[in-house]
């Protein structure tokens, strides 16, 4: 039994949690109020995770450690650099292998399915920070400081989820209610399921092949925002969803008043446009298959 250190209670954060407890390992889930899910090998500590020795300290003796910190969109400039530079610290000092979760936003706009050898290129504020924080992390493996890897998922599907399908599109379409959505409706969409987050954070970490790059979370073939919307409707036998596109001008004026809308402006390409991982390679390299898409669609409504 191996001990395992996880930075962050979030969704990803719990789902590797989980998985890990299941499996007979030692984990410690480390969040500022000491939050986490309920389970007999699951420690739960309540500490300033963005602080090196704290953090150090209580990965001491640890096989891994998971950053999977999340913050609102807002706030990613101030509140995940720290935690990314903590994490660092504590695989240095400790020898941990660490495994950072993160997304596509550091490609910026593309043309075709993103690989992990697509360029990051993004110029906006959040995909250049997510950018930047992995080039740190390899930098420090390619210096021989760490054993780094990351992994890299689209919108969220699972239980606990936030994204634009679970905060604005499903509350209202399974309620029959009409609702507006900044996007193309038809423009296909890769969607990754929080436990094939967990799979793949658990496997990359646990292999030296797959430390010192960044690997795609095996995710389903892509479905539009209208298409996953009717599919939510007909698993909860809801009626068929009322869709329109909303917008820029109307997404621009709801940003003036919050600054979680204001921060969609940056990322309405993804959305606006196909915007379609490629996941070959991490089921290739670990065997890893995504969720059906149905059963990811099932936890997020329940």
């Amino acid at each position: 039994m191996s001990l395992h250190v996880i930075v962050g209670a979030g969704p990803v954060g719990s789902a590797t949690a989980r998985l890990l407890a299941d499996r007979g390992e030692q984990v410690r889930i480390v969040t500022r109020r000491g939050t986490g899910p309920d389970h007999p090998a699951v420690e739960k500590v309540a500490a300033d995770a963005s602080d090196p020795g704290t953090l150090t300290k209580l990965t001491e003796g640890a096989t891994a450690l998971y950053n999977c910190v999340g913050a609102p969109y807002h706030r990613w400039p101030t509140d995940l650099p720290p935690p990314a530079a903590a994490s660092l610290a504590a695989a240095h000092a400790t020898g941990a292998v660490l495994a950072t979760t993160s997304n596509l936003y550091g490609y910026g706009p593309v043309d075709g399915p993103m690989t992990e050898q697509t360029p990051q290129r993004a110029t906006g504020v959040k995909g250049s920070l997510r950018a930047r924080l992995w080039r740190e992390a390899l930098a420090a493996h390619e210096a021989g400081d760490v054993r780094a890897t990351e992994v890299r998922g689209s919108d969220y599907l699972g239980a606990g989820t936030q994204s634009l399908l679970t905060l604005l599109v499903l509350p209202k379409v399974l309620a029959g209610a009409r609702v507006s959505v900044p996007a193309d409706l038809g423009a296909p969409h890769s969607w990754t399921y929080v436990g094939d987050v967990a799979r793949t954070l658990v496997a990359v970490a646990a292999d030296e092949r797959a430390w010192g790059r960044p690997w795609h979370v095996p995710t389903a073939a892509p479905v539009s925002m209208r298409e996953l919307a009717a599919r939510a409707c007909a698993l909860a036998g809801a009626p068929v969803p009322r869709l329109s596109t909303m917008p820029r001008a109307v997404l621009w004026l709801g940003g003036l008043r919050d600054p979680l809308v204001r921060e969609l402006r940056e990322t309405q390409y993804q959305f606006r446009r196909p915007f379609v991982l490629d996941s070959s390679a991490t089921t290739t390299a670990f065997g890893i298959e995504a969720n059906p898409l149905e059963e990811s669609l099932r936890e997020t409504m329940a």
